[in-house]
């Protein structure tokens, strides 16, 4: 196991949320406060389920790439690979999935936005043969 990645810590085996993962995460609070801020790890090919952050007003996630690469996609959108320091603004009640590349460990600071209403609906798995596919987007 990586046990340095980014100045954050990599944390304890995501358990809690492991079935709506494929591959191990780790999770790491950084913040419990008026944002909540979590370091997640992802293992090479790692990724979440299909999920929305859901909101009346106000939420979503903000996502802040600290380590390796990985991919992002909204439903409906090409994927979008991701290296340190991009960035990825989350709308509430958009169905999407993040989590690493396939040869390579992840990080990504993880915000909720305060919303009024909030869940998270977690839906299917991203498919082995979707994710196999990345491979052939180009970065």
């Amino acid at each position: 196991m990586k046990k340095e990645l980014s100045a954050f810590p990599l944390g304890k085996k995501n358990d809690e949320y492991a079935q709506y993962f494929v591959g191990q995460s780790y999770l790491a609070p950084l913040s419990l406060g008026a944002i909540p801020t979590f370091n997640v790890t992802f293992e090479p090919a790692c990724r979440n389920n299909w999920h929305v952050h859901h909101a009346k007003t106000g939420g979503g996630q903000m996502l802040i790439v600290i380590a390796g690469e990985g991919w992002y996609q909204e439903e409906g959108k090409p994927p979008r690979a991701l290296k340190v320091g991009d960035v990825v603004a989350i709308p509430a009640n958009v169905k999407h999935w993040h989590g690493a590349a396939k040869d390579c460990w992840f990080q990504h600071v993880a915000q909720e936005i305060p919303g009024t209403e909030t869940y998270t609906e977690w839906c299917e798995k991203v498919s082995d043969e979707a994710y196999d596919a990345l491979s052939e987007v180009n970065k």
